[in-house]
């Protein structure tokens, strides 16, 4: 599949329109699991921040996923007596089944979620999900280990932080520096798409999603926070570890073998309208050739080397064309990976066949160029015979480039039916699946036009089991209206 300049899925981002909808622009969701001592101060002091400092609508929702104490009557007093409060209720344990779950069910254009607990300082919020209004960024995360951050916690838990984190620099190639700080943001667009693809329903969660989002290519903002840890934190750290170096493990091999469908989730190259009004430019142009470039140099380095070895043992024609072919098939199999973005299986024998007419080209251009060698000097030099096929390597390469641009790896957007993936779940084997297509989305709509209002309905408490919420509630597609909301309008102090 083309990743690098399909336009994917996903239209570029936009700043979200400020207009007079009741439609909360933030959803801040609190999974929570037998927390009634800390849920009710949690929720006052997060819904008393909102009030003062955030200048739009916003919506707290408690997920509460199958806690066994008091704490499903604590959240739906609390909503009872809030009206930015919901309560929402899952039958099985699990904070990425409780974050899919409600960040499925919500309208609100920007998704957030918290750790009860609090441990990381509100200040943060309002920078956390700013870029993602303003349409900079696609995700948003806290960081524990950013070098302004300041953090409060044991050398026990500062030390698997830093190794899981180095665990997935080392493994997944993660440059975003904090995995599992339990404070992070997602526009809602992106949601729609990304957490399909996302198995685990537990504390990998955030890891997972985070490694598909970067690999598509989305932007990820990162926050630094300051942290203080909670000593009455629940989580079981040895069972937790192991389970996400499962996950590294499992993120790690669909990876390498092609079967995360990540064009699903790319967005165009260029968000300016002004890069949009371009015509005639192809897409992806100069990354392909620095690409190109690249693999050329080093597919050249690794001909001469072979060119080299097989001299010893033949003579110029023969050592040219088994260094070519060699060469040529490692060369095809790298522009398709790297240059041109083509992963799985599908294609790769009729691309290495078309590679291989585009090799007897390059095979013709370089044995002529020996041939007329000889034919002008009966020993030539091998430091001239060397010389004399770069020169004519060069020239092939650059007939090599556009062949494969134009034949072997066309971008083919435009005149085939794109291929569609949406995850099927169960609540005990999570899998992908490729029956049913998954709605595109919408361009959302330019600066100048006008926003309509999204259909309103009550979001009340509901019970039912996770993996229901999906097709029991369906993305709303309109793009919905904001209304600024100053703490001094709505706060009975301030009359």
């Amino acid at each position: 599949m083309r990743t690098d300049s399909s336009p994917g899925t996903l239209p570029a981002r936009e700043h979200l329109p400020a207009g007079d909808a009741g439609t909360p622009v933030l959803d801040v969701v609190i999974p929570v699991y037998n927390e009634e001592k800390d849920l009710q101060p949690c929720v006052l002091r997060l819904h008393e921040h909102l009030k003062r400092t955030f200048p739009y609508a916003f919506r707290i929702t408690i997920a509460d996923n199958a806690s066994t104490d008091t704490t499903p009557l604590v959240s739906r007093r609390l909503e009872a007596e809030i009206p930015e409060v919901k309560a929402f209720r899952l039958e099985q344990k699990g904070r990425g089944r409780a974050l899919r779950t409600v960040w499925s069910a919500s309208d609100a254009p920007i998704l957030a979620y918290m750790d009860v607990d609090l441990s990381t300082d509100l200040n943060a919020l309002l920078p956390l999900v700013a870029p993602l209004i303003s349409g900079h960024s696609d995700l948003a995360i806290g960081s524990r280990l950013a070098r302004s951050s300041r953090v409060v916690r044991g050398p026990k838990r500062e030390f698997i932080s830093r190794a899981y984190n180095l665990i997935l620099r080392g493994s997944l190639q993660a440059r975003f520096s904090d995995a599992q700080c339990g404070f992070k943001a997602i526009r809602r667009d992106v949601a729609q798409v990304l957490l399909p693809l996302v198995e685990d329903t537990g504390w990998f969660f955030d890891t997972e999603m985070l490694v598909i989002a970067e690999r598509a290519g989305l932007r990820i903002h990162e926050v630094p926070v300051d942290w203080v840890d909670d000593p009455d934190s629940t989580v079981h750290i040895v069972k937790t570890a192991t389970e996400d170096l499962k996950g590294v493990w499992r993120v790690g091999k669909a990876l390498a073998s092609g079967s995360l469908p990540l064009d699903r989730i790319t967005r165009p190259f260029g968000d300016d309208p002004r890069d949009r009004e371009i015509q005639d430019v192809p897409k992806g142009l100069a990354r392909q050739l620095v690409g190109f470039c690249v693999v050329g140099g080093l597919s050249t380095l690794f001909y001469l080397v072979l060119y080299s070895a097989f001299r010893q043992f033949g003579g110029s024609q023969i050592a040219n064309a088994l260094a070519l072919l060699v060469s040529a098939v490692a060369n095809t199999a790298a522009n398709r990976r790297l240059t041109f973005g083509v992963r799985g299986r599908g294609g790769a024998v009729r691309h290495q066949a078309q590679g291989l007419v585009v090799f007897g080209i390059g095979l013709a251009l370089t044995s002529g160029s020996l041939a007329a060698l000889n034919a002008a000097s009966s020993d030539p030099a091998h430091s001239t015979e060397l010389a004399v096929l770069i020169a004519a390597n060069l020239a092939a390469t650059v007939l090599r480039f556009l062949l494969f641009r134009a034949w072997v790896f066309p971008d083919r957007d435009d005149d085939q039916p794109r291929s569609t993936v949406v995850a099927t779940r169960t609540p005990s084997s999570p899998t992908y699946s490729s029956q049913q297509p998954y709605a595109p989305l919408p361009q959302r709509p330019t600066a100048h036009h006008q926003y309509a209002t999204a259909p309103q309905s009550p979001y009340e408490t509901t019970e039912f089991r996770a993996g229901e919420a999906a097709e029991q509630r369906s993305w709303r597609d309109a793009t919905v209206q904001l209304q600024p909301v100053r703490p001094t309008d709505t706060d009975p102090r301030n009359s």
